[in-house]
């Protein structure tokens, strides 16, 4: 096993993951840049620096999950931060399509079924197959830490005040995948609060990402600076919170 300590990024091959990865290089980690492409993910490492490795896994693929929690175990014998940041909005919208007019048509009332199984396959079932995979090693680290990479568009007490910005855009498909997401961070983190294992949810905020056709506002800095804060934190640092890096406390 070797003495640095490793963390795992899922769709570290671009945006938020790409730098999240990189900073937590900089703090001395060795890093699994995780893709569901392997060769992008192999060129994000060499990007990230030589304290990167590309590792295939597909969020969706339990063949690849498991995969990959085998070939972290065999090579690196460690993990000590997991971050579930792989997510996908939607599966079909056109680039120049807004989020207010994706909205329209992913109303309750109206949107694909099939459409919501295939984003929350990614931001709910996803980020869950991945936590009970890797959940053997990272009960071995000495100080292990989970993050979630949320959004703060996924907040019901948000959303349920009429004056929010983004309350019209709430729907089925993404933001309510978040919502989702947050439920299963809230349950995780009470099964292991008496580990010491700590297990948080970010909002990146509305970052320019391929993730929203770069239409977001903040940097890949800015929006990497949360999870890499909470991936850090100490002992004493808090497990079972939604944060953002400006707005601090989110609620659920």
């Amino acid at each position: 096993m070797q003495n640095k300590p490793v963390a795992l990024v899922t769709g570290a091959n671009q945006g938020i993951g790409l730098q999240i990865a990189k900073e937590l290089v900089a703090h001395g980690f060795t890093v699994l840049v995780g893709s569901r492409n392997l060769e992008r993910g192999e060129a994000a490492a060499r990007e990230v620096g030589l304290d990167a490795r590309a590792l295939q896994l597909d969020v969706t693929d339990q063949a690849s999950i498991t995969a990959a929690a085998e070939r972290i175990r065999r090579e690196l014998g460690r993990l000590d931060v997991l971050i579930n940041n792989a997510a996908i909005s939607n599966t079909s919208k056109a680039p120049c399509m807004s989020i207010a007019e994706y909205a329209k048509l992913t109303r309750p009332s109206n949107v694909s079924l099939d459409e919501v199984r295939a984003v929350w396959e990614t931001n709910v079932f996803g980020p869950l197959a991945v936590y009970q995979a890797m959940l053997p090693l990272l009960r071995e680290a000495p100080a292990a830490r989970i993050v979630n990479v949320s959004s703060g568009v996924g907040s019901l007490t948000m959303n349920s005040d009429p004056a929010y910005a983004q309350r019209s855009n709430f729907g089925p498909v993404y933001p309510a995948s978040k919502t989702a997401l947050n439920a299963m961070t809230l349950a995780m983190a009470i099964e292991l609060e008496s580990t010491g294992i700590k297990v948080n949810a970010v909002s990146p905020g509305f970052t320019k990402t391929n993730l929203n056709a770069y239409a977001g506002t903040e940097t890949v800095e800015e929006g990497a600076a949360e999870a890499v804060r909470v991936a850090l934190l100490g002992p004493d640092g808090p497990t079972g919170t939604f944060t953002h890096a400006k707005l601090g406390k989110l609620p659920w």
